[in-house]
């Protein structure tokens, strides 16, 4: 049964958006394996997000490693998602499939859970045109109306550009409200041709720039070292926001440098291409050495990784979870957004 409920909006998307996996359990880096689902580790990571102040939560994108569940675990993983966070923050769930009538059914479903809205890529068996891109989130809005899309911007995963005349378009649809962002040297471009429709959201890393060029629109980010531990990227937030206030930039300017520090060694060689083909094991063995929580294992075929980029992962991990301490005691400059 379908629960009422409004579209949400684009002034609703604010402050830091944790992108979290889906919790494997052992022995899931194995084909054989059935109901791979870590439950109880996604509640206490779910529950350890929202008390740590994330704004709100993204999931089943490509490290919640949507293309390799069964339909039965993603479901579940949704439901516990929805079930959990108890409407506290916004849920947006990945359900990006390979045409449009199927992302439309998984979508409706979601949508019937409880989840406010869908982060969604474009079908990827063949590269699209700018009209098909721009069609396919029509049709998913048309069938879906009360869902929310953030519209899932990857280069290498969706064969697609997202360009700024792509934007351009889909910002007529009400529900597109935000995009979770990577096209930081046109940021400012997009932003002007999409009329301030959609809440572009940088990665935590380039939330510095994108505030200092736009420091009105730009409000939100998505994290993925939240996983880690959130306390360092709910403290950015707040340092953001304090600095646009007091026109002091130095702390926020520092914090930057130390969340892109930490997030470095997760890129082969500094490359996003050769990171996008490991993305999903490289992302868990990041989060398993960060300690936070137990993302657990890869599940196949993605689960290979050559030694040589593991320790970079872990060394980010690591990272990630001494700046996850080191703010622990620290007192937010600013209130919440």
């Amino acid at each position: 049964m379908a629960k009422a409920k409004s579209l949400i909006t684009v002034d609703e998307i604010v402050g830091a958006w944790a992108i979290m996996p889906t919790p494997a359990k052992p022995g899931s880096d194995d084909w054989r394996s059935e109901d791979t689902l870590d439950l109880d580790e996604a509640e206490r990571a779910i529950e350890g997000l929202i008390k740590g102040g994330v704004n709100g939560i993204l999931a089943l994108g490509t490290l919640g490693e949507c293309a390799t569940l069964t339909w039965d675990e993603k479901y579940k993983f949704m439901a516990t998602l929805v079930e959990v966070t108890a409407g506290r923050v916004p849920v947006f769930v990945g359900t990006t499939a390979l045409n449009t009538r199927e992302t439309v059914r998984q979508t409706r479903i979601a949508s019937d859970l409880g989840a406010d809205g869908t982060m969604l890529g474009v079908p990827m068996w063949c590269a699209p045109s700018v009209a098909t891109a721009v069609q396919y989130f029509k049709d998913i809005a048309e069938a879906c109306p009360d869902m929310g899309i953030c519209v899932y911007d990857n280069k290498e995963a969706f064969k697609f550009d997202f360009p700024t005349n792509f934007w351009a378009q889909v910002a007529s649809i009400p529900q597109v409200v935000t995009s979770k962002y990577s096209s930081m040297d046109r940021l400012l471009q997009d932003i002007n041709a999409s009329h301030q429709q959609i809440r572009f959201l940088p990665i935590d890393a380039a939330y510095y720039g994108a505030a200092r060029m736009h420091p009105e629109f730009c409000t939100a980010f998505w994290t993925n070292s939240a996983v880690c531990g959130p306390n360092a990227v709910t403290r950015f937030r707040d340092v953001i926001k304090a600095a646009k206030e007091s026109n002091d930039w130095a702390e926020a300017n520092n914090m930057a440098g130390e969340i892109g520090h930490a997030l470095a060694p997760l890129f082969p060689n500094g490359s996003f291409k050769e990171f996008s083909i490991y993305n999903i094991a490289l992302e868990k063995a990041r989060m398993n050495a960060a300690g936070w929580m137990n993302a657990g294992p890869t599940r196949p075929p993605y689960h290979i990784l050559p030694d040589a980029y593991l320790e970079g992962a872990q060394e980010s991990g690591r990272r990630a979870a001494a700046l996850h301490k080191k703010y622990s005691s620290l007192k937010s400059p600013a209130a919440a957004e």
